[in-house]
């Protein structure tokens, strides 16, 4: 493991659930009853300011956790910083041996 994911910033994931609704769809919904604690370390990307009044401010971050969180998709949440964002990219699984092996997930701050 690196030491930016070891000595990383702490993080709170939700991860995703598929459940079937009332007329037997599959629906994704947030598993509220089971966040991960992690340690990530955090890239910012790209970010934007609203300069006329109309646009909204865009941040985002690259997270890079440890391969051992699962059930990370596009519709999960993470709390980082005392504020939330939402997954924008798919996570990308970066394999390599035991201590290199890791996900990089894009994440927005939700406005």
């Amino acid at each position: 493991m690196s030491v930016q994911r070891r000595r990383g910033q702490p993080a709170r994931v939700w991860s995703t659930k598929e459940i079937l609704d009332n007329r037997g769809n599959t629906v994704v919904i947030l598993d509220d009853d089971h966040p991960v604690d992690v340690r990530a370390a955090f890239i910012p990307q790209r970010s934007g300011k609203a300069e006329v009044p109309g646009q909204q401010q865009i941040n985002v971050t690259r997270m890079i956790v440890d391969a051992h969180v699962e059930g990370v998709t596009l519709w999960s949440r993470v709390q980082w910083q005392g504020r939330f964002w939402d997954v924008v990219t798919p996570p990308a699984y970066h394999h390599g041996d035991r201590r290199t092996r890791h996900w990089s997930i894009d994440i927005r701050e939700r406005p």
